[in-house]
């Protein structure tokens, strides 16, 4: 049996883009009967070791910098005795997802001295920020040195489109190709499936258009032009909603500026983030900084019209203003306009979502992301 170890800094519970590539991937090619491990950070009270529906969890202590968006691994005795466990198996593949983190130094060092390939996918196009200079100075001093210690380890890097190929220019690193971010489409029509309807838990009238957001509350991702463009929008549309999905620094920010129909949900789990998709009419990413947005293509799955900045591989997918529209940046006016122009025009709103969607699934399914996997590299 072949066995591959996924390393990423950053896994569920937690939900996020890089979190649901690793469970996707996993569950993909434990399908194809392969053996999947995967290493990441234990945060709060999560065990150091379980096994979830057959795949095996190793959780590295960690400090939990900035919220537990930086995870940072603790070089004390229970790491040296999970990696001791680690080094017992002969991988075939070690796969390290971003090249950023303390975490990603140790698993392509790892991947190195105990697999027979050793290679890096970058989710990235974009320094991390946290929007203070000095901090964002000393990151991207942090992220270039990391990078390089990571450049001396391994020396096959992938992206999750191909934006993140371009980035990695950045750091003088030749990409060799995409290894995608997809969907997993049966798991989200059994959700569609599903009798729940948020219209009525939140009293939505059925005309009403709904606007959703799902992801982290953090200034990249451009919440608050977002929640600015639509206070503006209720003038001329005063029966629209905007439906926050997720949690973060924002959070009461938003909560305490927000007005009639905009609704916060918190903290969600992937069924409700279906849920809200189900019932909503537009999907809007105004982020400065994606890699390939896993909240844009399960918007898509879900047969909402999308609008998102050109940052990032979403253009990929809306190639152009027929499958959707993306923004040049994300300032509220763009956003505001684009929200205006799809909710002023059904016929072109449900066009557009029919052609992302075809597009969507004859090219980003996890089906095909693992035949590469296992093809190229078992």
């Amino acid at each position: 049996m072949k066995k591959v170890c996924i390393f990423s800094a950053q896994y569920l519970p937690t939900v996020g883009g890089v979190e649901r590539y690793t469970y996707n991937i996993a569950k993909q090619l434990q399908k194809k009967g392969i053996d999947v491990t995967i290493v990441t950070s234990r945060i709060s009270k999560l065990k150091e070791f379980e096994i979830e529906n057959g795949i095996k969890i190793y959780r590295l202590p960690c400090y939990n910098l900035m919220n537990g968006r930086f995870p940072t691994v603790k070089f004390n005795g229970e790491y040296r005795k999970l990696m001791r466990m680690l080094k017992k198996q002969k991988y075939d593949l070690v796969i390290t997802n971003t090249r950023f983190y303390i975490h990603s130094l140790v698993g392509v060092t790892f991947g190195r001295k105990y697999a027979k390939r050793n290679i890096v996918i970058e989710h990235g196009t974009s320094h991390m920020s946290v929007h203070n200079a000095i901090l964002d100075k000393m990151e991207r001093i942090f992220e270039h040195g990391i990078t390089w210690l990571v450049k001396r380890q391994c020396n096959e890097f992938y992206g999750v489109s191909q934006a993140c190929l371009e980035w990695l220019g950045h750091f003088h690193i030749n990409g060799i190709s995409t290894l995608y971010n997809a969907v997993d489409m049966d798991d989200i029509n059994n959700l569609l499936n599903r009798k729940d309807d948020m219209r009525d838990k939140y009293s939505i009238p059925e005309n009403a258009i709904v606007i959703a957001y799902t992801g982290r509350l953090i200034e990249e991702k451009g919440v608050l032009q977002l929640q600015s463009a639509f206070q503006n929008i209720q003038k001329c549309f005063p029966n629209s909603y905007l439906i926050m999905a997720g949690d973060g620094v924002l959070y009461q920010r938003l909560k305490e500026s927000s007005t009639k129909n905009m609704i916060l949900m918190g903290r969600v789990t992937f069924e409700e983030v279906v849920s809200l998709l189900k019932v909503s009419d537009i999907f809007c990413l105004p982020s400065v900084s994606e890699g390939m947005p896993t909240s844009v293509m399960e918007a898509i799955a879900c047969h909402n019209f999308v609008i998102t900045t050109e940052r990032g591989g979403a253009k990929e997918i809306i190639v152009d203003d027929s499958y959707g529209i993306i923004l040049e940046n994300n300032k509220k006016d763009l956003v505001e306009k684009a929200l205006l122009r799809s909710m002023e025009n059904r016929k072109y709103r449900i066009s557009a979502t029919e052609k992302s969607y075809e597009r969507l699934i004859k090219g980003f399914t996890w089906e095909k992301v693992a035949d590469k996997i296992e093809h190229e590299f078992l």
